[in-house]
């Protein structure tokens, strides 16, 4: 056994003489010979992430934005005040710091010095002004995320004061959205002209725009953040039909194909290079009821008939069938994780009450009406609406579809110009339903399809109760009338599938659907 033993010791200790032999007599092919040192791995932003989107473009500028897709891709280009976390608490972004008035109505915040904008404009006080003038102007699509604030003054270069005339509990969500513009620019250019290429502080910088075709935005190198952003470019490209995003992903055209359906993530799910997003979206899908416009004098005014209507649609059969069961039902605009959700049971598909209903609101026979839908804006969502239009035929509502193009649906919905029935959805990024319930319900919003005083005086309420329990009490009481008065047919929330290159790193989409790039790599 001992004299096994050496041999193997002697044979193990040759080999590895011999292989430091060779080893010394083989040149380093790693080192040069011509005397140059190795190339060094690339400094700064390297890279670029290929995206595409459901629908196009409709703006780059922040404000005016209709839709998630069209946010995503122009929040690149800007800083906000605050960040909202994925975990619902603000950390500072443009804003160093900040206190709160014993009052709660006046947010002092601290600016972050030594921040220039894309044209090298310095990021100011009087800058955070003038965006607040800009877009708090009735014109703006989303004012409302502005006129929040009464008064927005500058103390000095490098402070701001932002002034409620009651304490608003949701001052910082609404900050995290602010997109701050360089005042000289703006002015020089115009608004017509910036719109078509904006200029702002964000981790990128506006390079491109073809509608109908891509949106191309580049690294900023003056980023204040040190080593960010990480991707040399960012492309948005259109790309309507669900199917041409699959294989594109798949072979790599793009990098990150959105709202997949199930099916679809099925077919990629396991390929080589690909990896298949999935997470809940915090989104409420419904059919709207107009009574701001075209509603008015038609058979919708009648609780009964907005009643009847959602009694003849069967719900969790369009998820079940269209969406394979990744969805669950939607009850309400507060749902399940919003502060103040109270679980309450779906309406019943009932097509037989649904006829009963009908005849005594006076309309044993039906009626005729109009009804638009987003085409291809969301998953699914022609088949969706169709499937909508056949369950109302079945009770004697001839429901005219309308499939439009989604930013001329977006377009006529903000002009409150869509007929008496739309579907529409609603996402949220923060944890409380209060945007999604102005947006829809709130009095001059631009998307609002209901006009209800009661309504108005509850999201006043909500918004200015800054204690936690109290308003959680106050969304369920608004939830509970939202009900009884029914103004919607709430559908679904579902369940998001993204199809995504392995090569990309740290991309981290939100229940809104929303995401930054600034972190974001690849390989």
């Amino acid at each position: 056994m001992k004299s096994a033993m050496h041999v193997w010791i002697r044979a193990i200790l040759l080999g590895l003489m011999l292989a430091l032999s060779l080893a010394a007599c083989a040149a380093p092919a790693a080192v040069p010979t011509t005397g140059e040192q190795p190339a060094a791995a690339p400094a700064g932003p390297t890279g670029r992430l290929t995206i595409g989107l459901t629908t196009d473009i409709a703006t780059v500028e922040l404000p005016y934005a209709p839709e998630r897709q069209s946010t995503n891709a122009a929040q690149t280009l800007y800083d906000t005040i605050v960040f909202a976390e994925a975990d619902g608490a603000y950390s500072p972004m443009l804003a160093e710091s900040w206190t709160v008035s014993d009052d709660g109505t006046t947010y002092t915040f601290k600016l972050r010095e030594g921040v220039t904008f894309h044209n090298g404009e310095p990021l100011t006080a009087e800058a955070v002004v003038y965006s607040w003038e800009v877009y708090s102007q009735p014109e703006v699509t989303y004012a409302s995320n502005w006129t929040i604030a009464d008064r927005v003054t500058a103390i000095d270069d490098y402070t701001v004061e932002i002034a409620t005339d009651e304490p608003n509990a949701l001052l910082l969500s609404y900050l995290s959205g602010w997109s701050i513009i360089p005042p000289q620019h703006h002015a020089e250019v115009g608004k017509e002209a910036f719109a078509q290429a904006p200029v702002g502080s964000g981790p990128f910088m506006f390079k491109e725009w073809i509608r109908g075709e891509r949106l191309v935005v580049v690294a900023n190198p003056n980023y204040w953040r040190e080593g960010y952003p990480k991707l040399a470019e960012v492309v948005f490209r259109f790309m309507p039909e669900s199917a041409t995003r699959v294989a594109a992903v798949q072979t790599g055209e793009i990098d990150v194909a959105p709202r997949l359906s199930a099916e679809e993530a099925d077919t990629i799910r396991g390929a080589s290079g690909l990896t298949v997003l999935t997470y809940p979206v915090d989104r409420v899908y419904y059919v709207a009821f107009n009574n701001m416009t075209t509603g008015l004098d038609t058979p919708i005014m009648d609780v009964n008939v907005r009643r009847a209507l959602a009694h003849a649609v069967d719900v969790q059969t369009i998820i079940d069938t269209i969406f394979s069961g990744y969805a669950t039902r939607a009850v309400g605009f507060v749902a399940a994780g919003n502060l103040g959700h109270t679980p309450v049971d779906p309406v019943a598909y009932d097509p037989d009450l649904a006829k009963q209903l009908l005849a005594d609101a006076g309309y044993p026979d039906g009626f005729t009406i109009g009804m638009a839908c987003p085409q291809a804006a969301y998953p699914s969502i022609n088949e969706v609406c169709q499937a909508i239009q056949g369950y109302l035929s079945d009770v004697g509502v001839n429901a005219e579809l309308d499939l439009m193009e989604a930013n001329a649906f977006w377009d006529r919905e903000a002009a409150k110009e869509l007929p008496p029935l739309f579907v529409d959805s609603w996402s949220l990024t923060i944890g409380e339903s209060y945007p999604r319930m102005l947006g829809a319900l709130g009095k001059d919003q631009s998307y609002a399809n209901w006009d209800d005083p009661a309504i108005h005086d509850m999201l006043n309420q909500i918004i200015t109760t800054v204690d936690v329990e109290a308003r959680a009490q106050l969304y369920g009481d608004l939830q509970a009338y939202i009900i009884e008065q029914q103004p919607f047919i709430f559908l679904y929330m579902p369940q998001a599938f993204e199809g995504v290159t392995t090569r990309v790193q740290n991309y981290q989409p939100r229940g809104a659907e929303n995401y930054f790039l600034w972190d974001v790599s690849v390989e």
